[in-house]
């Protein structure tokens, strides 16, 4: 492929909510640009993008693809993004790069969860937008009922370039509102249209919203606004050169429509993109930080290399793939650049640009351009590669915290560096995936976006890494302390048998405000007990701390005194205090009237207006405590107090309860004392499960 120009370069995300024909529009347009001789199938696997096996056995998109072509002399670099929000962060990823983002509605479903958090995240952005309502061939279609949706949703600015004629089954006719003109596609999936003047109704409908779409382009640039007062128009030179800068500034949002599947709609849309769509050069700086932490400003124009890794996937027997944008200078095979972030050189190995799994090798790419490169050494996503002299660091993404949480149980011995492995990677490729091995409850603990986020990880754990794994509830952390104070007199003695064992321990304990752990002192007076023995009944202690008294959890807040003793001459020996300390500890400990602490989370939950007395009845069910709620647009925000026991597959009941337009984060907050009844519940499960 030629070298581009940057004002000749269309970097876009394609972006939206799950099975809303991303894939499909992706492979129409590879299909138009004749990178593929036909378009693919999501049911048969045949598709460009959705490569993975994971992807065909689901038959959605997991991971974002890479892919290019060339459409009236300018090449698109398309990002297929996933829309389940499970599989966000690849989204958030092509949004960090892509110059404008296009989003695919589905006409029947229209405005979904998915759509509204990813239109968020690229109005946070700031990258222009453009929309497309898809599957108009749906024997339900309501074009104008999705248009009104849209606008109520997002705003006025929402505006149609095109207009279906006939949608429903055998959609194949558009009004094309910038061309005035009837757009004829043929049904063969080839795009090929055929076009003709609109008249009578529709040339009227046209005529109406050609002079709105004037109107958009001259309000938003002063000479053309004068002008068109002073003229009452504008030529269409002074249209096209308006539109551009219009789309730019989000005065207006151009909405197209299509049926990606039959390839109808899309190439009037390529159009768009190509004439009037945003390129690099419309980005000309973006802020970074140099090794002072002091901003500086990249332009394309600068001759030292910045690149941008937003997404790191690793491919079977050929290593970690990583995609990455350049901002300015060129990069080519070869060269030698800065990771600001790992303060380490990486050599550029072959540069490739990408169709899904088919690569293509180039020997460089220049300001604006989107590759891959493989085998860098100790480079991540969200890393800046740069020449050593400047290293500078770009913006990372932030990704959403987890909000489902499991637990990884072995089901074979000797699969622990595997699955470590296996964790380290698949927490490589998608960020929002994260994991950690608790020694408190010792458990591995994965978290991630969704439940189906998490049953993917673990299918690609047994496929890809051959490891034999279940996935279980997490236990909770819970913690034993005291109300009260206690006292407690201990004898270990032990003759029977070899050497003898002798040592006495008299302590008391008493309560400690939350959360100042444990403190231990001893108060001896006298020759009773040898001051060296001191620290065996502080291990004694602390290993019951750790082991826990009523149900085998971590004991906290309180002070313990060891206040006197007996030893022995011969018998006395650190085994035999530590033993004495450890019992010493236990009945004092339970003569203090124990309980148990549960851990309180704080959760934020973003609900539509319509769902909030149910998701609110919901939390009370689970003994939250509503703290506050505040108004979002269409949504309100709940603030509570819940209590990790209640929150295991949380985010799932919530999704049902919205229909899957609720969200919510978690975070720890505090322990607080769990109810009689339920401690009971948790003393006895803990006894079982020693007992098993």
């Amino acid at each position: 492929m030629k070298a581009y120009q940057s004002a000749d370069i269309r970097n876009f995300a394609v972006v939206g909510h799950g099975s809303s024909g991303k894939t499909m529009l992706c492979e129409a347009m590879l299909a138009n640009g004749g990178i593929i001789n036909r378009i693919g199938s999501i049911t048969n696997g045949s598709t460009v993008s959705d490569y993975h096996e994971d992807e065909k056995k689901r038959q959605i998109s997991i991971h974002a693809s890479l892919l290019h072509t060339e459409w009236m002399g300018k090449k698109f670099n398309i990002i297929d993004t996933p829309g389940y929000l499970d599989f966000i962060s690849d989204s958030l990823g092509a949004l960090r790069v892509a110059d404008f983002a296009l989003f695919v509605v589905d006409v029947s479903k229209g405005v979904e969860v998915g759509t509204e958090l990813v239109w968020e995240y690229a109005t946070e952005y700031k990258i222009p937008k453009l929309i497309v309502i898809n599957a108009l061939d749906n024997e339900h279609a309501n074009f104008e009922k999705t248009l009104e949706e849209l606008k109520e949703r997002f705003g006025n600015r929402v505006f149609p370039m095109n207009i279906p004629i006939n949608p429903g089954p055998g959609f194949n006719q558009v009004l094309d509102v910038l061309r005035s003109e009837i757009v004829t596609y043929k049904t063969d999936r080839s795009g090929a249209f055929d076009e003709k003047h609109a008249s009578n109704d529709w040339d009227e409908k046209v005529s109406k919203l050609h002079q709105e779409l004037i109107e958009y382009v001259a309000e938003s640039d002063d000479s053309l606004l004068e002008k068109f007062f002073e003229e009452g128009g504008l030529s269409e030179e002074e249209m096209r050169e308006g539109i551009h800068g219009t789309f730019q500034k989000q005065a207006f949002i151009p909405l197209f429509c299509s049926s990606a599947e039959f390839n109808i709609g899309v190439a009037r849309l390529m159009d768009f993109i190509s004439k009037f769509g945003s390129s690099p050069k419309d980005l000309e700086k973006v802020k970074g930080v140099n090794s002072k932490e002091t901003e500086v400003e990249i332009t394309q124009n600068d001759s030292d290399p910045v690149l941008f890794v937003f997404k790191t996937i690793s491919e079977p027997h050929m290593g970690d793939l990583s995609f990455f944008r350049v901002y300015s200078g060129s990069v080519k095979t070869g060269d030698e650049l800065f990771n600001s972030a790992r303060n380490i050189n990486e050599r550029i190995g072959q540069i490739y640009i990408l169709n899904g799994k088919n690569r293509m090798n180039i020997d460089s790419l220049s300001a604006g351009d989107i590759g891959a490169v493989v085998k860098l050494k100790d480079t991540h996503t969200g890393n800046t590669l740069c020449a050593a002299k400047t290293a500078i660091s770009l913006k990372q993404v932030a990704y959403p915290k987890p909000n489902i949480h499991g637990a990884l149980k072995l089901k074979s011995k000797g699969d622990e560096d595997k699955i470590a492995l296996g964790l380290s990677t698949l927490h490589e490729e998608d960020p929002t995936f994260i994991y950690r091995t608790d020694p408190e409850i010792h458990q591995t603990i994965i978290s991630g976006q969704g439940e189906l986020h998490l049953q993917v990880i673990c299918e690609n754990l047994r496929s890809r890494f051959n490891v034999d794994i279940e996935l279980i509830e997490p236990k909770i952390p819970f913690r034993e302390t005291i109300k009260s104070n206690g006292e407690s007199k201990y004898r270990h003695k032990k003759q029977s048998g070899g050497a003898g064992q002798f040592a006495e321990v008299w302590m008391r304990i008493e309560p400690k405000t939350r959360d100042s752990g444990v403190e231990f002192t001893n108060s001896l007076v006298g020759q009773n007990v040898d001051r060296g023995f001191v620290p065996s009944v502080e291990k004694g202690v602390n290993a019951v701390c750790n082991e826990g008294v009523l149900a085998g959890y971590h004991v906290v807040d309180l002070k313990v005194d060891f206040y006197d003793g007996k030893m022995h001459p011969v018998d006395s020996k650190d085994v035999a205090f530590q033993i004495a300390g450890k019992e010493a500890f236990r009945e004092a400990f339970k003569s203090a009237k124990p309980y148990l602490l549960e851990p309180i989370y704080k959760v934020e939950i973003k609900v539509p207006d319509e769902c909030l007395g149910d998701v609110m009845g919901d939390i009370s069910g689970r003994r939250g405590r509503i703290q506050g709620m505040e108004g979002k647009g269409s949504n309100q925000v709940i603030i509570a107090q819940v209590p990790q026991m209640e929150l295991y597959r949380y985010s799932t009941t919530l999704r049902s309860i919205t229909g899957g337009r609720g969200i919510h984060s978690e975070k720890f907050s505090h322990y607080e004392e769990l109810q009689r009844d339920l401690e009971q519940k948790v003393i006895a499960a803990s006894k079982q499960s020693q007992e098993d």
